[in-house]
């Protein structure tokens, strides 16, 4: 089969490339993958942090091409939606049932390739922060893919939302998808926060930890800024603030079910902001590094 593969000697440390098939396991299925999306974290960027030759890929969408052995999960022939840490950029990718759920025909492979991990993650953190109605939530990098995502499960929460993004033009869409604000500076808030989940760090998590409210937590997803947050434990021990490291996890199964669902119904948006061919995954990679994706970027397999 065809994969997109790591090698650090070519442009962009990814290319295309023949590899053996996968082998499923008894509680594995085999997908023909149709359309997978990228995610900031799963991108090599240096030399050293993903051996040549590994297939990446966390999210991917196809078709059920061989069924588990054991008789779980999904038949051949049906769509599905897929997560795991490695092997989703490929031609066929073998799945564990329970890192997966069927999809309903309202829902194309493109939108279902956003959702894995930036959905769920979301989704988890949400559930984390333990958001009600009312909760003042305010979503770092609200442009990105988990950010875009968070800003629309708060506010199907019931929570009032502050977006942060950039700059102006990344804000676009957000209020139309349940920000309350967009704002591109803290200095602009004029009430506390209660809850922030942050993908960004650096500075802007350092100005935002000083506008919580007493109690406030922040959930901290990620740190795409690449800068260092710098406070002090007084700045946490006074408000009594709590800043809770989170990552996705697995067991995805019903949380996939889930978030496609929402998709379905129309109370999701699947924030699909480039889309192209995998023969272009080093033009992607490249968008998504410079920072110039807002939502998601996907490809699909010729």
């Amino acid at each position: 089969m065809r994969a997109v593969v790591v090698n650090h000697a070519v442009p962009g440390r990814l290319e295309l490339d023949t590899v053996p098939d996968p082998v499923p396991d008894p509680d594995q299925v085999l997908v023909r993958v149709a359309a997978i999306s990228l995610n900031f974290g799963e991108l090599p960027k240096t030399d050293g942090d993903t051996p040549d030759g590994t297939i990446p890929g966390w999210d991917a969408a196809g078709v059920v091409e061989r069924a588990a052995a054991s008789g779980r999960g999904p038949r051949v022939g049906e769509r599905v939606i897929t997560f795991d840490w490695r092997g989703g950029w490929a031609e066929l990718r073998s799945v564990h049932v329970d890192e997966l759920a069927t999809l309903p025909d309202e829902v194309s492979f493109e939108q279902a390739a956003t959702l894995p991990v930036a959905a769920v993650t979301a989704l988890r953190a949400l559930r984390r922060a333990e958001i009600v109605p009312g909760t003042r939530v305010g979503v770092t990098g609200a442009s990105g893919g988990v950010g875009s995502f968070a800003v629309q499960l708060a506010h199907l929460a019931g929570a009032h939302v502050t977006a942060f993004v950039g700059g102006p033009e990344r804000g676009a869409g957000l209020a139309e998808h349940g920000a309350d604000r967009v704002l591109t500076d803290p200095a602009e808030l004029d009430t506390p926060l209660d809850v922030v989940l942050d993908n960004v760090g650096g500075p802007l998590l350092t100005a935002l930890v000083g506008r919580l409210a007493p109690g406030g937590r922040v959930i901290a997803i990620g740190a795409v800024s690449g800068e260092r947050a710098d406070f002090s434990s007084y700045d946490l021990i006074g408000p009594q603030t709590s800043i809770i490291g989170f990552q996705r996890g697995g067991d995805s199964a019903a949380d996939l079910a889930y978030v496609v669902r929402l998709v379905a119904d129309g109370l999701l948006h699947a924030p699909v902001d480039w889309q192209a061919d995998w023969t272009k995954v080093g033009e992607a990679t490249a968008l998504l590094l410079g920072r110039r994706v807002r939502g998601k970027a996907v490809l699909t397999l010729s």
